[in-house]
């Protein structure tokens, strides 16, 4: 049974349900979903007719919502009218609550990076990569890879920097030995918040077998219960060519919380900003080596 099938017998807010209902029809226009105006209309915004046919319902239920009388709707009729007002992920929650119920999960996993996202990282001169919530890199730029390596290469679980972290030990000859454990915990504990989010996730529960059975490390980290331990804001690499560097870490995660645009800087004028702009320059040639040498 799902987390939010058990709150069924929360109170609805009627009032409040009708009124946002109300309030989200009349700001939208017809071109906003589609629909020609036709002629002049008296009042603005949709017409209750109009969103119960995008909603698949009967214009008489959907009026009574709006009039905060008759039955309860169900979830699946939220998410119905929900999709028909075009409401944005914080104003669906808003009306799972307003109808007695817990909001759905957002988690929309997908191996598609959001636009906005890709827009954010194209405009960047600095390491940058998104990631899943799951520790799978989705995309990278040139600096991220001359900084991290390759982290798209592979399939399945190898494609995984979590499930590396654990199992591979290459994976933490970048890393000092003194912030193992650091890293450890903190990836224990995003796994447990993704999991948490929805339990029934596949590739969540897939995942957490294959560390639970494959690494005595995460099993007793994952027994700890943390979630989130705490979010990286700073972090050391150690590259091959330039040596050790300490980068600020900042993160914009999605709407959909399973994707999270990963940006590295330093501190200008800093021993690790000379180093950085160093990476731009011995990056650059790498990558021009490897790729001369894959012709």
């Amino acid at each position: 049974m799902r987390v939010h099938d058990l709150t069924h017998t929360a109170a609805m807010d009627r009032a409040g349900l009708a009124e946002f209902l109300r309030l989200r029809r009349e700001s939208l226009q017809p071109a906003d979903v589609g629909i020609d105006p036709g002629r002049r209309r008296r009042t603005p915004g949709l017409r209750r007719e109009e969103v119960a046919d995008l909603a698949a319902m009967s214009t008489d239920f959907y009026a009574r919502l709006e009039q905060a009388r008759g039955s309860r709707p169900s979830e699946q009729t939220v998410a119905a009218v929900a999709t028909a007002l075009r409401v944005t992920p914080d104003e669906r929650d808003h009306m799972y609550r307003l109808a007695g119920y817990n909001p759905p999960a957002r988690a929309f996993r997908t191996d598609h990076v959001t636009p906005s996202l890709l827009r954010v990282l194209g405009q960047l001169d600095t390491p940058a990569q998104v990631v899943s919530d799951l520790g799978v890199t989705l995309v990278q730029n040139q600096l991220a890879v001359a900084l991290l390596g390759d982290q798209l290469r592979g399939h399945g679980l190898a494609r995984n920097s979590i499930y590396r972290w654990f199992t591979d030990e290459a994976t933490r000859s970048r890393v000092p030995r003194d912030d193992w454990e650091f890293h450890g915990r903190n990836y224990v504990a995003t796994v447990r918040a993704a999991h948490g989010r929805a339990p029934d996730d596949p590739q969540a529960a897939a995942l957490v077998d294959a560390l639970l059975a494959e690494s005595a490390e995460f099993a007793e980290l994952w027994a700890r219960h943390e979630v989130r331990y705490k979010m990286e804001t700073r972090k050391r690499i150690v590259h091959p060519t330039i040596g050790v560097i300490t980068l600020d870490c900042q993160v914009l995660t999605a709407e959909t919380l399973t994707e999270r645009l990963i940006v590295f800087t330093a501190i200008p004028g800093t021993e690790d900003a000379n180093r950085l702009a160093l990476l731009g320059v011995v990056g650059t040639q790498e990558l021009g080596s490897s790729a001369q040498q894959r012709r």
